[in-house]
């Protein structure tokens, strides 16, 4: 689906209040609370993802990364943080979407698509039909330590596109995205959002001027 406004601009990885002030003091769209991984940056404990979803304000989405894989997992998972969000990092192995739409009424289904190669079209033509949005991101589910965000690894656009292309629902872009190569990521994939955790951070930090310019970058782009 092609965007008819810029972009909206999703950040990642919040682990503080101060963080989640940054962000929103900014303007942004959504922030995602990363809650247990096997890998990967900005993992923080429920109790804090609750705490920070309830700080969010109503107008900015408050996106729970969850790598549960079953959907009673994720129903519960999202029942302990009240996060309006679910993005599913990794594949659903037990129970279906129309499961945690039924049990979750009014909460958003993200699914992430791990973008490796060419079968990534055919997982999210699969998946779309039974979500409210894709979001296409670098890590890799097959590892035996599973990555599932939050690699700062670009992966190959082109594929991005074609699935945007083919999609009737918001696309989210992601994967070592920056205020350097954002713009031009918009212009080859066109997506919905984008979606950035570790090109706004230094030393594992929230950079607020490495943010500021991320979202400059991002709003002087017009479709």
């Amino acid at each position: 689906m092609k965007p008819t406004l810029r972009p909206r601009i999703k950040i990642c990885c919040i682990s503080t209040r101060q963080e989640l002030e940054i962000a929103v003091g900014l303007g942004v769209d959504a922030l995602g609370l990363v809650a247990r991984m096997p890998r990967g940056p900005g993992i923080i404990p429920d109790d804090l993802v609750r705490e920070l979803a309830r700080r969010t304000p109503p107008s900015v989405a408050s996106f729970l990364l969850t790598s549960e894989t079953t959907t009673q997992a994720i129903i519960a998972h999202q029942c302990r943080t009240g996060a309006d969000t679910l993005q599913i990092v990794d594949a659903l192995s037990d129970g279906t979407y129309k499961d945690l739409r039924t049990a979750l009424p009014g909460i958003s289904l993200v699914q992430v698509i791990h973008v490796n190669g060419s079968e990534a079209f055919d997982e999210a033509k699969r998946v779309a039909p039974h979500v409210d949005g894709i979001l296409l991101d670098s890590g890799n589910p097959k590892l035996p330590v599973k990555e599932l965000g939050g690699t700062g690894r670009v992966h190959n656009w082109d594929i991005s596109r074609r699935i945007r292309e083919a999609l009737d629902i918001p696309v989210f872009l992601a994967g070592g995205l920056n205020a350097e190569n954002v713009r031009e990521a918009i212009e080859t994939v066109r997506p919905f959002g984008v979606d950035v955790c570790s090109g706004v951070r230094s030393d594992g930090q929230l950079d607020s001027q490495k943010l500021h310019r991320f979202v400059e970058v991002v709003r002087q782009y017009m479709p």
